[in-house]
């Protein structure tokens, strides 16, 4: 906890268009999930502005996990590695590791940033968005109305089921965050998929970390 810089960050693939790793602009309207074989292609911008962003990075590594096939959902996670390290700041900040074994209790808050839409195929802004969301359990996800069974053990949903508040197209790759009891925050999710944005009975699905903290650590060392 006393490291003050990173160089590995993770993300989810489904729908990727994370909006703090770009492609040139003159490639953007063309990205693919095979893009991601290409590191050497994106850059990482870090910052509450996406124009123009605090930092920038070049991308040395993108690790995608081996049983992820696109364009699904499942297995939807990837490690992206620097090429240099990054110092944190006011406006750039680090979250913590949830351990394998570590619970959050369903129906408490936690919080998704992004710079994604505002509104489903709307316009996306220039400062960094946050939204407090709810933790839902499976059980309810996977009911007939709302996802009827697609959500697997690696998928978290949060968000309401009488919606109006959701993440949305652009903020994939996201953090689900929440604070424990001593305001230390965890990564709880990463912003996966779902059906448009903020539709009743259509929550946000969020890779689950705690599942793939054993997999990060022998990705990375972390």
């Amino acid at each position: 906890r006393q490291n003050r810089s990173v160089n590995f960050t993770v993300k989810a693939l489904s729908k990727f268009k994370v909006p703090n790793i770009y492609l040139p602009q003159n490639t953007y309207s063309t990205l693919t999930f095979f893009s991601m074989t290409h590191p050497q292609k994106w850059t990482a911008t870090f910052g509450a502005l996406l124009k123009p962003p605090s930092l920038k990075r070049s991308v040395k590594t993108i690790i995608i996990h081996e049983k992820y096939l696109y364009p699904e959902h499942d297995y939807d996670i990837a490690l992206v590695q620097l090429s240099n390290r990054v110092e944190f700041t006011s406006s750039i900040h680090r979250v913590c590791l949830p351990e394998p074994s570590q619970t959050f209790p369903y129906n408490i808050y936690a919080v998704i940033t992004g710079w994604g839409a505002l509104t489903n195929d709307g316009p996306a802004p220039n400062a960094l968005q946050e939204a407090t969301v709810k933790l839902i359990d499976s059980d309810t996800c996977n009911r007939e109305e709302v996802y009827d069974g697609d959500i697997t053990p690696r998928m978290l949903c949060a968000g309401y089921l009488e919606g109006g508040v959701d993440a949305c197209q652009g903020d994939s790759g996201g953090p689900l965050v929440t604070p424990d009891s001593r305001l230390m925050w965890y990564l709880v999710g990463i912003v996966s998929w779902g059906d448009e944005c903020a539709k009743p009975n259509k929550p946000g699905v969020y890779t689950r970390v705690t599942y793939f903290r054993d997999w990060i650590t022998t990705k990375t060392g972390i």
